[in-house]
């Protein structure tokens, strides 16, 4: 993980690709969808078969940061031809891409929370959790904890929130394993503490798959290399 991170930081990268941001978040815990990067057609659709059908398509790199908007996000492929037909597409739009990301498809209960790390000028890494996917910026129904994060912190963070009621069971619904999404709080917030390189993470949304919530998208945002002070593993 550190390694990732300081090479993309002397590359000069402002942020890491979704494949990067994905793997340095699971490195802290924080349950991720299954993914693969495929770099031909090919790949993409022996991925797919690997996964197991339907599956997500999306170019990848850290220059493309909205994905959806440029047309590069391809959801609920079923078989091999509508893989390779999505692939021709992403990768047929003119942006250099480090490949295209092949992702298990997890059908949402309806649940979607947002974590995310700022790095504030007096406080330091900050960590977030809230109601996520459309309505992030719409309700903001968010809640704030400086790191480091004890068990009892992130807690409180989850109770904070004013639709904390759907963490519990709901429309038929398990309650939400408050465990993992506890551990992933402390995990983002240590992530900070750790890695100089870090300005910024979103995780949004994070999916509930029965009672176990997932990343299904992530970005880091990058210090640059004049700021990041690069700490021991």
């Amino acid at each position: 993980m550190k390694d990732i991170l300081v090479k993309a930081v002397e590359r000069g990268q402002k942020a890491l690709s979704e494949y990067d941001s994905k793997r340095v978040i699971a490195a802290a815990g924080i349950p991720v969808s299954r993914n693969e990067l495929a770099r031909s057609g090919d790949e993409a659709v022996k991925f797919a078969k690997k996964l197991g059908y339907p599956v997500v398509l999306k170019g990848c790199s850290d220059l493309v940061t909205h994905k959806t908007e440029m047309g590069m996000v391809k959801l609920k492929l079923k078989n091999d031809a509508e893989v390779m037909e999505a692939y021709k597409e992403i990768t047929g739009k003119g942006v250099a891409l480090d490949g295209v990301l092949v992702e298990e498809w997890i059908e949402s209960d309806k649940r979607e929370f947002v974590i995310g790390l700022t790095r504030d000028p007096q406080f330091g890494p900050c960590v977030m959790f809230g109601l996520g996917g459309i309505f992030t910026e719409v309700l903001r129904d968010v809640s704030f904890r400086v790191a480091p994060l004890t068990e009892l912190d992130a807690e409180e963070m989850l109770d904070e929130i004013q639709t904390r009621k759907i963490l519990s069971e709901f429309r038929g619904s398990p309650a939400v394993d408050r465990k993992a999404l506890v551990k992933a709080l402390i995990g983002i917030g240590n992530l900070g503490l750790e890695h100089e390189e870090i300005n910024e993470i979103d995780i949004n949304p994070l999916i509930i798959d029965g009672s176990r919530p997932v990343a299904v998208d992530a970005l880091v945002i990058l210090r640059s290399a004049d700021k990041a002070k690069t700490k021991s593993a």
